[in-house]
């Protein structure tokens, strides 16, 4: 496995689980130093297990050496990092070239050389002409295998996989494959065996096409709060529909990570150079784009344009939960706009301090949700951490007055109504008796009516009371 970043990580701990001798190999040397003593640079829940367990038994193995790691391996798995160039819609494909160029100079035997890094159509192509200018034709074949791994959920995906994608004509490397995924195939995953073009083109539609039922969802929310609807009624009654189905329909802040923002913006590249219009896709970004400002105006409006020396906390930051990646967070976006006017912003992850984060005055990380939210002003629920759906906020919080703000719409309105009411309820009636001095010891016992009329708690004496709090 060359790369150890999420992909390669996770793929090559998940094979060498299945029973194959691995070798992750990486140019970072520190990081193949840590992976050797089974410290992880991911956050991804279960690798650490693997990683102990495969290392003992000896199975997996990391490294820096990659030309004497070629050499002693049948499968190469390249699995580097393809980020949006400068011009931010071509895919930066240097790592993956280098990695051919290395790989040219080391084949003795015969190697099945596959692209899991995601990449444009034709990519394979362009490698199996760099490898083949040092290296016969019937020494090698190049394979598209893209991944279709969710961080958080990634070993999971792994084991029980929809279906494999593999990306090839020739024979003898479909057959040595189809073995290789046996035991994921067993398990019910389709094995789809296609040409190298469309392998590389399936991975990037897959990802469009999650990207799209995200902006869409999420511009359904836009037009459900003009209309006082709950989206998560419309998610549900849409997503109840086995055509259309109900992943990636959660209304939220815009889609973010590794994968979503760079693959739409490299497929729409790559139909430009092919002079084909992606209109669709071409429109997915730009209301992504939006999203984020979208919701900035909101807690704008929410405050009512008085940010300065607010508490703001965050609960969770990153892009999505059970990951610490915070690549293309609409976070990144939103702390440092509030910090510019003035707020006091105080965040909790569960996957810890963001270094992204550590340059701004009055931006402060605190360990535990109880430290976040003390004395909040606004609580703004970011990131779908299974922690944060439980939450009494009002024992936490510790103030009369705080508004909670959730994106993630982990709370249903109805239910926080309800129990908000009852709350407040309880304690104006409490106001009302003691303020009048209309009870002075407890213990006394009747039904409802008559304490209520005997302590005059009527619904216009409530709503007096309330008024005067107010």
């Amino acid at each position: 496995m060359i790369g150890t970043g999420y992909v390669g990580l996770v793929s090559g701990v998940c094979f060498a689980d299945l029973g194959n001798d691995v070798i992750c190999v990486d140019k970072d040397l520190s990081k193949i130093n840590s992976l050797q003593k089974s410290i992880i640079p991911i956050y991804e829940p279960g690798l650490e297990e693997l990683v102990r367990k495969n290392s003992k038994s000896g199975r997996l193995k990391f490294s820096t050496d990659l030309s004497t790691s070629i050499q002693k391996s049948d499968i190469i798995f390249i699995c580097v990092g393809t980020p949006t160039k400068k011009n931010k819609y071509e895919a930066d494909l240097s790592q993956v070239y280098s990695v051919a160029n290395i790989i040219s100079k080391n084949i003795k035997s015969f190697k099945i050389i596959i692209n899991k890094s995601t990449v444009p159509v034709m990519t394979g192509d362009k490698l199996e002409k760099i490898i083949s200018k040092k290296t016969k034709k019937n020494l090698f074949s190049v394979v598209s295998n893209p991944e279709f791994l969710r961080e958080g959920e990634a070993i999971r995906d792994f084991i029980y996989p929809d279906r494999v994608v593999i990306g090839t004509t020739d024979k003898r490397s479909n057959r040595i494959l189809k073995n290789l995924y046996s035991p994921l195939i067993s398990k019910g995953a389709k094995y789809l065996n296609t040409s190298r073009r469309a392998a590389e083109l399936i991975k990037y539609a897959s990802n469009a096409f999650l990207a799209t039922k995200i902006t869409f969802i999420n511009e359904l929310a836009n037009l459900s709060e003009k209309l006082d609807i709950n989206i998560e009624d419309v998610s549900i009654g849409i997503g109840s529909d086995k055509r259309i189905g109900s992943r990636f329909l959660r209304a939220g802040p815009a889609y973010g990570g590794s994968c979503f923002p760079k693959d739409t913006r490299a497929l729409v590249y790559t139909s430009k150079a092919s002079k084909t219009n992606l209109s669709v896709i071409e429109t997915v970004i730009k209301s992504n784009n939006k999203r984020s400002d979208l919701l900035l105006k909101r807690i704008n409006s929410i405050l009512n344009k008085k940010i300065k020396n607010k508490k703001i906390t965050f609960l969770g930051v990153t892009f999505k939960a059970n990951t610490d990646d915070m690549r293309e967070s609409s976070s990144l976006k939103m702390i440092p706009y509030l910090n510019k006017r003035g707020a006091k912003i105080r965040y909790y992850d569960p996957s810890g301090r963001k270094r992204e984060f550590d340059k701004f005055k009055n931006v402060n990380y605190k360990p535990n949700i109880k430290e976040a939210c003390i004395n909040s002003d606004l609580i703004i629920i970011h990131t779908e951490w299974n922690e944060f759906k439980l939450i009494d906020l009002k024992k936490i919080v510790k103030k009369r007055n705080f508004i909670v703000y959730d994106m993630r719409n982990i709370y249903s309105p109805e239910k926080m109504r309800k129990q908000w009411l009852r709350q407040h309820f309880v304690f104006l009636f409490l106001h009302v008796l003691f303020a009048n001095g209309q009870m002075k010891s407890f213990g006394a016992s009747a039904p409802a009516e008559v304490l209520f009329n005997h302590f005059g708690i009527t619904p216009d004496r409530i709503a007096s009371e309330a008024t005067n709090l107010l």
